[in-house]
């Protein structure tokens, strides 16, 4: 007794309507048999009656099909062809197969009922029909119809398909349809693939359509990220981008493709189960594997969207692939900062490397803190620069000079007239207090230029030496450099005395404030003051060690 399996037609439902009962899925299988059929040109022409599709034409220029084809190849369900025929490369384009489960063709079922399919091999024509109903109501086969059957022509091989009877009812969008396919299929110079439009209007599939709507910002490629001596060099290509703003979910790119042979295998992921950085929103492109399609074990699923990734060679490359997305993670950064410093420059004149080194470490913390966070937004020229400007004319480089810094001699009792706007009366005020200081400090009575000499050493021309220190002493002057800064002292305070604080006093405030003392020149006078007291505490330190 002979064994005899038989088929129910539901069995095509399943394979065919289920999983191929949208449009780019569909289509992409019948572009992969052209694909494999050695085609180099593939035109999808759409028809629409008032708005309505009526038909879908698929037309390619491959090598076609014989009788024998149809009947051993094309009409047989689940036919292994890699295993039948060998993995071996097409004789013009020099293509590995993509199709390998024999169920693509129930992509047809998916879209229309009633399918014609004519073919040119060798100068051999042959056409037949298939038809869903019919097929429905067959038991365990089926006879399409012949309508031509080796007719010799002088055609150039190729074949058509023609699916009419559409299960669609809404209108054609090929733009979008062409975006859905450049997302299926890395294409190469040598296969063209079209879409014709009820109109007329054409769209390619395409790599560059692909990423068309991503305003890239930086992009790797295999050979930025594989290392010569590892085992996947060579067997691996990829081109990951990051774009400039957060890919919307709504596109289908945000992730990482997986390619093999030319064709999706496995839908946009990040192969990670941490995917909470803000990197991955602006993370798209594809990594092909070719090495997939020649494991023993068949790893792809059916609708070509996920792997099984608990095989071992499978799960030992999820594992490198989740380290090279890691990597791109942390170089984003870093480019994407050094990026956004040479923006924030270019907007705002502003080199924060430089500005930062000039900052005291408390100071240069809380600004860093405010500069990052604004960094972070995607419009920093636009929103944030001016609040940066701000910042840096609030804080600005070397801010110690700033009034608010002065020595504590004189700070607090200048602080009033300066609020108030009385930037003469506020220098002024600073140099009484300085010298009023000096005095405490020397136990001299003088004033102006005459209390400078209280720094002065006493030079005596006979034995070429000083014989006497300084009253007050800024330093222990133990060395000619330490001598010539505590007689420095004494010229500054001289020039202070006598270029600022005798002709404030010598003339009416109201004559020399506004016109000669700006507040840029208060806060100066209030710096070399500030400087000036600070040497003070030197002899203030000797005064209290003597008590």
């Amino acid at each position: 007794m002979n064994l005899l399996l038989k088929f129910d037609p539901k069995t095509i439902e399943h394979l065919g309507v289920k999983m191929y009962a949208t449009l780019p899925p569909a289509l992409a299988e019948l572009i992969s048999n052209s694909y494999d059929a050695d085609a180099g040109e593939v035109l999808i022409e759409l028809l629409e009656q008032n708005g309505n599709p009526v038909a879908i034409t698929i037309f390619d220029n491959g090598l076609g099909m014989s009788l024998k084809d149809i009947q051993e190849k094309f009409l047989v369900i689940g036919r292994n062809r890699r295993k039948e025929e060998g993995d071996e490369p097409s004789p013009t384009y020099r293509r590995l197969p993509t199709g390998k489960k024999g169920l693509g063709k129930l992509a047809l079922f998916g879209l229309a009922k009633e399918i014609t399919v004519d073919t040119v091999k060798k100068g051999l024509r042959n056409r037949f029909h298939l038809n869903w109903d019919d097929l429905l109501a067959s038991s365990d086969t089926y006879n399409p119809r012949v309508d031509i059957a080796d007719e010799r022509v002088s055609n150039k091989d190729g074949t058509v398909i023609q699916l009419s009877e559409l299960k669609r009812r809404s209108s054609f969008d090929i733009e979008a349809l062409a975006d859905s396919l450049s997302r299926i299929f890395i294409v190469d110079s040598g296969f063209k693939i079209d879409l014709k439009g009820p109109n007329g209007k054409l769209a390619s599939v395409s790599d560059a359509r692909r990423y068309a709507a991503i305003e890239q910002q930086f992009n790797w490629s295999e050979d930025q990220l594989i290392l010569k001596e590892h085992p996947y060099f060579g067997l691996v290509k990829m081109h990951l981008i990051t774009s400039k703003t957060p890919i919307p979910p709504s596109s289908g790119l945000r992730g990482v493709a997986l390619f093999s042979r030319g064709k999706l295998i496995n839908a946009p992921e990040y192969f990670s189960e941490s995917t909470s950085s803000h990197f991955y929103q602006y993370l798209t492109g594809w990594i092909k594997a070719d090495f997939i399609d020649l494991l023993d074990e068949d790893v792809i699923s059916t609708n070509r969207q996920a792997l099984n990734w608990e095989h071992p060679e499978m799960a030992k490359f999820r594992d490198y692939l989740s380290k090279i997305i890691a990597e791109v993670g942390s170089d984003w950064r870093k480019k994407r900062a050094g990026q956004k410093e040479d923006e924030m420059k270019a907007v705002t004149g502003i080199d924060k490397n430089k500005w930062f080194g000039t900052l005291p470490e408390d100071v240069r913390k809380s600004v860093e803190i405010i500069v990052k966070k604004m960094g972070e937004s995607e419009e920093v020229s636009e929103t944030f620069a001016p609040v940066i400007r701000a910042l840096y004319d609030i804080v600005p480089e070397y801010p110690l000079l700033h009034w608010r810094h002065l020595h504590k001699t004189i700070k607090d009792d200048v602080q009033q007239y300066y609020n108030a706007g009385q930037y003469g009366h506020a220098a002024d005020q600073g140099a009484k207090l300085f010298a009023q200081k000096v005095r405490d400090l020397s136990g001299q009575d003088k004033d102006g230029v005459d209390l400078a000499g209280v720094f002065s050493f006493h030079y005596e021309p006979k034995t070429s030496s000083y014989d006497r220190p300084p009253i007050v002493k800024i330093n222990d002057g133990s060395s000619e450099s330490l001598r010539n800064i505590q007689d420095g002292h004494q010229h500054l305070t001289r020039g202070l005395m006598q270029g600022f604080r005798n002709p404030i006093n010598h003339s009416p405030m109201s004559a020399v404030v506004p016109s000669m003392i700006s507040e840029l020149d208060c806060l100066n006078i209030l710096s070399l003051l500030s400087y000036l007291a600070a040497k003070l505490d030197y002899s203030e330190n000797l005064s209290k060690d003597k008590k």
